[in-house]
């Protein structure tokens, strides 16, 4: 009788437990409530696929990345592991500044290790799109667009560059090395150059959407109407890529050409701005570079709506948006000089710079 009455009171107990144990489980097999904003970049299959609606200027998107840097392992191979000078945090360049307020490189010359970068991204056989746009007159500077490029831009890397013209005739044979390729996509003609500019962020948007997701993994986008001088590689990669301007960047930002009317979307306050973008280099992952055309598209189009052209077109929407979307990653004054500068001490070497032109003479309105 004692025993049966120590069981009866057991039982309660037990049953309390067993309830006890299938809440928690229950709690512990559900998927969390808090989504992840870890973005693995690149991202081809996870980019958005819409229009942005109802937008403000330039608003703030929140985005993250998983960088991961890793040296090829070759310890089932013949070879040893790379081997390369000891990296330094107190020796090194101490004329410029590499780094932003926001942690982001500011990528010079000397500041990274060519050698190193590419034995990290070759295995991973990355592929990277090029936009270059060359409507009306601006045909006559493809040419040297291209042949410099198989030159200096991601030598040995798989490399797709798309042509937007009006005149696809005359887009000229360049040779190009095996995993590249080039494809010409047609586009109307303008009178004003303006449109010209304006229309890009909307045919690099629809270019990420119909094409490229599909088949790479960083886009860049560049004026044609330049040149590579020295290598442009592996250094320049990031989430959002931005290349400061090198007619500004030693003035204080008060005199940057930012548009200035508070009714433009592309409005930068006196007192606010970091740097002074290009709106001739520009890039990263599809997914930033798309959000980037996307936004800047719309609000161009609604700045039209309301009968405004904001003072440098798609150069400063782009300068408003990178104000609010700060860069992972900037590129030096090299990455675009002015052929019509003399090079500053501070640049050691120029790897991409806009030619010398008469704008009289090639563009339709000037």
């Amino acid at each position: 009788m004692q025993i049966n009455a120590m069981n009866s009171k057991a039982v309660p107990a037990i049953l309390l437990s067993l309830l006890l144990m299938a809440i928690v489980y229950y709690y512990l097999s559900q998927p969390s409530s808090v989504s992840s904003r870890v973005i693995v970049s690149p991202c081809p299959t996870s980019c958005p696929t819409s229009e942005p609606k109802d937008r403000v200027p330039a608003d703030v998107i929140p985005t993250g990345y998983v960088f991961h840097l890793e040296t090829p392992d070759q310890s089932l191979a013949v070879t040893a592991h790379l081997k390369y000078s000891q990296p330094s945090i107190v020796k090194g360049r101490t004329d410029v500044v590499a780094v932003t307020p926001w942690l982001a490189p500011i990528v010079w010359e000397g500041t990274f290790n060519p050698v190193l970068l590419d034995s990290i991204y070759k295995p991973k056989k990355i592929s990277i799109a090029v936009t270059v746009f060359a409507v009306g007159k601006y045909i006559m500077f493809l040419k040297n667009f291209l042949e410099t490029a198989e030159q200096h831009f991601f030598v040995g890397f798989n490399v797709h560059v798309y042509v937007f013209t009006d005149r696809p005739k005359e887009v000229p044979e360049v040779k190009m090395a095996d995993g590249r390729q080039l494809t010409v996509r047609l586009v109307p003609s303008s009178k004003r150059w303006q449109e010209i500019s304006a229309r890009r962020m909307e045919l690099i948007q629809k270019l990420i959407d119909e094409q490229l997701r599909k088949n790479s993994d960083y886009i860049f986008c560049l004026d044609v109407d330049s040149k590579f001088h020295d290598r442009w590689g592996t250094e320049s990669l990031g989430g959002l890529v931005a290349v400061i301007h090198p007619g500004y960047y030693l003035d204080n930002r008060s005199k940057f050409p930012y548009e200035r009317r508070s009714a433009s979307k592309a409005y930068v306050a006196d007192g606010e701005g970091d740097f002074y973008y290009c709106g001739g280099a520009f890039g990263g992952i599809l997914e930033e570079v798309y959000l980037l055309a996307s936004t800047c598209r719309f609000n161009f189009e609604e700045d039209a709506k309301n009968g405004i052209e904001a003072a440098w077109q798609e150069e400063s929407h782009l300068n408003r948006y990178m104000w609010i979307n700060k860069p992972s990653k900037v590129l030096s004054p090299e990455y675009l000089w002015q052929d019509f500068k003399a090079r500053n001490p501070e640049v050691k070497t120029i790897r991409f710079s806009g030619v010398i032109k008469n704008y009289a003479d090639i563009r339709p309105n000037v």
